[in-house]
């Protein structure tokens, strides 16, 4: 099959661990697993493992977010002082929630990615193993100077995905990750989704893998914060995510009003890319080609698309540093143009 030797060629030459699917109507078009979840137990990648997705899970807290506002608990014009109750520098009166939403907060970041190469190197001074809630993130940036007016530019920003998240706690009065696991996994039928402490993984869940050129390897063991949250960190399966985009598609968690704000372009960055709320958004001709979601981590690589014209979604989770964007490109231009 033409379809299956591209997609062998690919993962072979980016040396791809994951999971590929493809599905349009519900129906499988193209699946493909390859590598080992369990290196040292030569523990084979299936579509039942379990993958980390770090900020590719950013989705969900916008989700959470837009069901909180169209449940009038807040408005995307709440100002963070009057719905969180903790201390920000001066400027951070005038944050919204539109503005966390959309990276204009302005907010310090504990993680910039525009200046930091490796998301492992924070770790040596913070000791990830105590990182289990989101409340234990605040003291990387809370104090710290802001780093634009709110509003002024978008700035990829992972702390004001962390205020978001402690937000919904201080409103739910549940731990975010319990508010996500009831009101969003759930409602989807996403049975083997969920955010997992690193020591306490379940069964089919893939260790991430950091390759080094030497051909030496290691798990991430101690490279990412030990419990994900509200900026990263869930574990899904491939037809977990696929559940999600229907769900949210077929407004089984927002109304058709509200899924709609989630889904506009509402700002764009240097390359011309737009984002919504937690979403990406890319344009062709003016027309929306493509929803989208992405996450890296040390160990950890991800996208997943939803393809309006194609009625197609697409979801490459994978347990390494690379490969999915290199997937997407080459189904992108040989199934989806």
């Amino acid at each position: 099959m033409r379809d299956r030797q591209i997609l062998e060629k690919i993962c072979k030459e980016v040396d791809f661990s994951g999971v590929v699917l493809m599905k349009n109507n519900q129906e499988h078009v193209l699946q493909f697993t390859r590598g080992y979840a369990n290196r040292a137990d030569e523990l084979k990648n299936s579509l039942q493992t379990k993958f980390g997705i770090a900020s590719g899970c950013k989705l969900f807290t916008a989700i959470a977010i837009c069901q909180l506002v169209e449940k009038g608990q807040l408005t995307f014009n709440t100002k963070l002082q009057d719905c969180l109750h903790t201390d920000f520098p001066h400027f951070a009166e005038d944050i919204t929630i539109h503005h966390l939403l959309t990276h204009t907060s302005g907010i310090s970041d504990y993680f910039d990615e525009t200046v930091m190469d490796d998301f492992e190197d924070l770790w040596k001074e913070t000791a990830m193993y105590n990182m289990r809630n989101l409340k234990d993130f605040l003291p990387l940036f809370h104090h710290h100077k802001m780093m634009f007016q709110p509003g002024d530019r978008f700035h990829y920003n992972n702390a004001g995905f962390i205020v978001l998240g402690l937000i919904i706690e201080q409103l739910t009065g549940v731990t975010f990750t319990e508010y996500v696991e009831a009101n969003i996994f759930a409602p989807c039928g996403m049975e083997d989704s969920g955010y997992f402490s690193l020591d306490q993984l379940p069964k089919n869940t893939a260790i991430g893998y950091i390759d080094h050129e030497d051909g030496s390897w290691k798990s991430n063991s101690y490279s990412i914060p030990i419990k994900g949250g509200a900026d990263g960190g869930a574990y899904i399966t491939a037809e977990d995510m696929t559940k999600c985009w229907n769900g949210l598609l077929q407004h089984k968690l927002l109304s058709e009003k509200y899924t709609l704000k989630l889904l506009t372009p509402y700002v764009s960055n240097e390359d011309g890319d737009y984002y919504g709320y937690g979403i990406w958004i890319e344009k062709r001709n003016d027309v929306v080609y493509k929803y989208h979601v992405m996450g890296y981590d040390p160990g950890v690589c991800f996208h997943s698309a939803f393809y309006p014209s194609f009625g197609m979604t697409v979801v490459i989770p994978s347990n390494k540093s690379y490969g999915a964007y290199d997937i997407t490109e080459v189904i992108e231009e040989n199934y989806l143009s």
